[in-house]
């Protein structure tokens, strides 16, 4: 986890309003500096799901209690069999308390079709409302021998860099 430490401003006149700008550009200097979190991976029914999530501070408000997130999900066929993703079954939460569910067709309005050993990777992005949450949740694919199955998607942290003072 990552944490940014800022000295109270103080009241009194003393305070020089040149400041501020040194503050927010130090933040967004660290921000951009920031490892990215994860990779959080799982496999299953030889499916691996791997998600990296980051944050993005330049669409959040935590004034406002909005933090948003990036994630990258990849998803690789270690099968013999060609598969196909049909629906997605997400869970988000915000200092864990759940605070949306989200179940559709495909991903990023797509149904990848994943031949053995091939791989699809997507972007996406969910807004909590505390600086820290996660999210999980389940696929559900289609063999094309036949049949559906579930794979689960690795529960993974969402960490919103936070000032203290």
């Amino acid at each position: 986890r990552m944490v940014f430490f800022a000295s109270r401003i103080p009241a009194d006149s003393s305070f020089r309003s040149e400041r501020i700008p040194v503050l927010f550009f130090s933040i967004r200097w660290l921000s951009a500096t920031l490892p990215t979190m994860g990779p959080f991976s799982e496999t299953t029914q030889n499916i691996t799901v791997s998600v990296v999530p980051s944050p993005i501070m330049e669409e959040s408000d935590p004034t406002e209690g909005r933090y948003s997130f990036a994630y990258t999900v990849s998803i690789e066929n270690k099968s013999d069999a060609t598969v196909q993703l049909m629906e997605r079954h997400w869970i988000i939460e915000s200092a864990d308390e759940q605070i949306n569910e989200v179940v559709g067709p495909g991903v990023v309005g797509v149904q990848p079709v994943l031949q053995p050993g091939n791989h699809f990777e997507y972007t996406s992005s969910a807004v909590i409302r505390d600086p820290i949450g996660s999210m999980k949740g389940t696929y559900v694919f289609r063999r094309s021998t036949g049949g559906f199955f579930v794979v689960q998607i690795p529960r993974f942290k969402l960490e919103y860099p936070t000032l203290f003072n």
